[in-house]
């Protein structure tokens, strides 16, 4: 018998509605897991459905489609409820028919057939100006546990990670590396408060003066301050003031490209690629891979950008005021129009990431997904919109938020801020807690929700504790599978109509709801589905394991429970493995 005794059911109310109502028998037909035990293994509102295009009485409907419903050994039980629901409730052997299933199938039990569909994730795209951080991190684990769902749902995933290799971000970081490299030789200059802080760039710095001495250093205090504008005191915060700052930055960015000459590039190709390259070690130890890192600076060296800005003028999508040049997002929606190129003849942000999504679009993908900040929210609009402008459509692109999780240490909000270098790194919170912590605690909201990351539950040894509880489930089966001692071919033969009570059958009917649920998790973008999952499926076997012994006397029965928790095992190992986590076979 199938272990998926959904599509029977399927089968069998359509062949009543050929007898009820032959003209509807192409209806589509629901059939979902009820929440409540007490309502059955499966409900359809087939006939509160058909109820007004046949002008019947729901109830009255859904008993003539019971009466004319084909007998099914699959079937323990049907009858109406409610309004006209109708419940059905599976007999014991088609539930337990899903363990051998599972046995069979092992670590692909789940995994759907190729949709033939391109996907590309992009996610975490951070820009390589530091090392990353708990912010950072939730992306991460949302965007490697999605394209891993998507993966397993049967898509052609491709993971995607764009590199801001371009633009006035990196120059900052160049700056702020070479000017914490003068001070190894004596130039002080006081160092911007708008520059990046953090004792990374110390450490860069000494890294460039350990291989290169003074080769950077042929400089005056008088010339890396040439014509600067002075800052304003540190207690102003106005919108004047900042902007005075923004252009003391801009000043010395400006003398350091003059001074450095053809060196220039290389002191920034030195910092891009020291956190580019800490970054990539960083994910890569939180298990997180890419197929892909797309530079940004690719897009300006091969003429995208220019193409794509100019497909948008001769569409009509562009206007000059000032001599700069605006796209008309508010066309498409957005709360202004954007700047797409400046009067310096320089493109901004926006331009770059216009000439990415047509790179996506030309790479044929079938649906892109991006997974961005929730303060990106309103950048949605402007892009589709100049998706929509090139010609292109727009809902092709779907647009998954995730908001930044926020560590509290002894009950303090730690800041994260990048430029100021008070932040919380990646790397350090997974040497405070696991890997295994980290990747599940931050899946298991949905993504768009607030995440408060409590270090000392994801550190605690208990049952509170949502990924050792899981895990320690998934361990407590490879204890008893090794007591046992014996083969796997032996679970193979067990006779599954030992499995009657009450804890058992439903442990199976957990097992046998996971194909639709990661099918499920992909079309809803949600992997914390999965942590769910795994959290229900492990209190169903822990509950059982404290009220039923494994290793009784009884061969038949022993072999019949063993199969059961081993089934358990592969399914907890799965889901694990879909989030990142580890499935541990001792705790």
């Amino acid at each position: 018998m199938s272990a998926d005794p959904k599509a029977l059911l399927a089968d069998l109310l359509r062949s009543a509605l050929k007898s009820v109502a032959p003209e509807q028998v192409d209806v589509a037909i629901l059939l979902e897991r009820p929440k409540q035990a007490s309502h059955g293994d499966f409900a359809t509102n087939l006939a509160l459905q058909l109820a007004k295009p046949l002008r019947r009485n729901p109830r009255e409907l859904a008993a003539l489609l019971l009466a004319e419903l084909p007998a099914s050994p699959l079937l323990a039980k049907a009858e109406v409820a409610g309004a006209g629901f109708i419940n059905f409730t599976l007999a014991a052997a088609a539930k337990t028919a899903v363990v051998l299933e599972v046995l069979a199938r092992g670590a692909d039990y789940g995994r759907g057939a190729s949709k033939g569909v391109k996907v590309q994730v992009e996610f975490v795209s951070a820009n390589p100006t530091g090392p990353l951080h708990v912010g950072h991190g939730r992306g991460a684990a949302y965007g490697a546990s999605l394209a891993d769902v998507l993966a397993f749902a049967g898509f052609d995933v491709t993971r995607e990670y764009y590199v801001n290799d371009a633009g006035r971000q990196m120059d900052i970081l160049a700056l702020s590396t070479w000017l914490r490299y003068l001070t190894f030789f004596g130039i002080e200059v006081a160092f911007p408060p708008n520059a990046y802080q953090g004792d990374y760039v110390i450490d860069m710095a000494r890294e460039l003066r350990n291989a290169h001495q003074d080769r950077f250093a042929r400089v005056t205090l008088a010339q890396v301050l040439d014509g600067t504008p002075g800052l304003p005191p540190a207690e102003r915060k106005d919108d004047e003031a900042k902007q005075q700052r923004e252009e003391h930055l801009d000043a010395l960015i400006a003398n350091a490209k003059r001074l450095l000459g053809e060196d220039y590039p290389w002191v920034h190709g030195f910092a891009l690629n020291e956190q580019l390259s800490d970054g990539r070690e960083d994910l890569a130890e939180f298990g997180v891979r890419f197929d892909k890192w797309f530079s940004e600076q690719s897009l300006f060296d091969t003429g995208l950008v220019e193409r794509a800005v100019s497909q948008l003028e001769k569409a009509g999508h562009i206007y000059l005021q000032d001599g700069a040049k605006w796209f008309r997002s508010t066309d498409f929606g957005d709360e202004k129009d954007r700047v797409v190129q400046r009067e310096n003849g320089l493109y901004t942000y926006f331009a770059s990431d216009i000439a990415y999504h047509l790179n996506k679009y030309e790479r044929g993908f079938d649906r892109i997904i991006d997974i961005w900040g929730a303060d990106h929210h309103g950048y949605i609009p402007r892009v589709k919109g100049a998706i929509a402008a090139l010609g292109l459509p727009p809902e092709k692109l779907e647009v998954a938020l995730v908001q930044f999780a926020v560590l509290y240490r002894n009950g303090q909000k730690t800041s994260m801020s990048t430029r100021s270098g008070e932040f919380v790194t990646l790397r350090e919170l997974r040497r405070e807690v696991g890997n295994d912590a980290c990747r599940f605690f931050y899946v298991l909201r949905k993504s768009d929700q607030h995440l408060d990351f409590d270090l000392d539950l994801a550190k605690s040894q208990s049952n509170e504790n949502p990924v050792y509880y899981v895990q320690y489930a998934h361990a407590r089966v490879c204890s008893v599978l090794t007591q046992w001692g014996g083969e796997a071919g032996e679970l193979a033969a067990a006779a599954l109509d030992r499995l009657e009570n009450e804890r058992e059958l439903a442990l199976c009917a957990r097992l046998a709801a996971y194909p639709e649920l990661v099918q499920n998790a992909a079309a809803d973008y949600a992997p914390h589905q999965i942590a769910f999952y795994l959290k229900d499926l492990a209190a169903d076997f822990h509950s059982w394991y404290n009220a039923e012994r494994m290793l009784v006397e009884d061969e038949a029965l022993k072999l019949a429970r063993l199969a059961l928790a081993a089934a358990v095992r592969e399914v907890l190992a799965a889901g694990l493995a879909l989030l990142g986590v580890s499935a541990p076979e001792s705790m």
